[in-house]
């Protein structure tokens, strides 16, 4: 029988994979990668695994999907060890469970390695906290591989105090436009981590508003962060004590009964 670990390779750094995703890769016979993986992560499988690039680009996911499946099939009659390496974690925006389930289907046994998820640690490395007391107190994932009036429902994601908007570089100001024409102010803050965790990362803040009318130029790959958090960052100190007070005030009065 043949083994899959579909396994997350985090947001790009090598030293941001986990221990189990590193034996994976080194016990690995064949290893199907994802477009942004690394090289520098893909040197870290066994030397005699076969590296086959799997990456998608935009209007070729179908095909790709169809040829990743294809692939499935090839290796399901043999005893070889099949890592299917998809960057951050495989079950966040990543068809993990689809290939799961066609791997189940196939006959595989199948495990899952999970990967430390670019919608969270992305924003972190730049300063941005996804939560905070006193300026977020939820968040929401959502993909950009969207537009205004594609079904997404912005009325509810309009009202979530932090937005994390993952592949939404290409649609940034139909995506904009749509959250202030459902309630968010033009002048919140953004955010886009280009390259996250990787040395050629960069950070660029601006206003929703501003993305709205076209004039913020960013490349892809790029975490887009909306909301008041998207202002914070490690250059940048935050005021402690006024943290504490917002906190406080927002605590429920406790009456002591003696």
């Amino acid at each position: 029988m043949a083994k899959a670990i579909i396994v997350g390779a985090g947001p790009g750094d090598p030293d941001l994979l986990t221990i189990a995703a590193l034996k994976a890769l080194q016990s690995a016979d064949v290893i199907l990668f994802d477009r942004l993986v690394s090289h520098a992560i893909l040197s870290l499988g066994a030397d005699q695994a076969e590296r086959i690039d799997v990456g998608k680009n935009a209007g070729e996911q179908d095909e790709k999907q169809s040829r990743i499946f294809e692939l499935f099939e090839q290796f399901a009659s043999t005893d070889k060890i099949v890592v299917r390496l998809k960057g951050g974690d495989p079950f966040v925006f990543g068809r993990g469970y689809e290939e799961y389930a066609y791997l189940q289907h196939l006959g595989y046994d199948v495990s899952i390695i999970p990967g430390i998820t670019s919608a969270i640690a992305v924003p972190e490395l730049a300063g941005i906290p996804v939560t905070c007391r006193g300026k977020s107190r939820a968040f929401a994932v959502v993909t950009g591989h969207c537009c205004a009036g594609c079904g997404v429902d912005w009325p509810k994601y309009a009202r979530i105090d932090t937005l994390v908007i993952l592949m939404g570089v290409r649609e940034r100001q139909s995506i904009a436009r749509a959250l202030i024409d459902h309630g968010r102010a033009s002048s919140e803050p953004v955010a886009f981590i280009e390259d996250g965790s990787l040395p050629s990362q960069r950070v660029t803040r601006s206003t929703l508003g501003a993305v709205a009318h076209g004039l913020v130029e960013i490349t892809a790959p790029s975490v887009f962060v909306v909301g008041e958090v998207a202002a914070l960052s490690f250059e940048n100190k935050f005021d402690y004590q006024l943290l504490q007070v917002s906190a406080t005030e927002a605590r429920p009065k406790l009456k002591v009964i003696a």
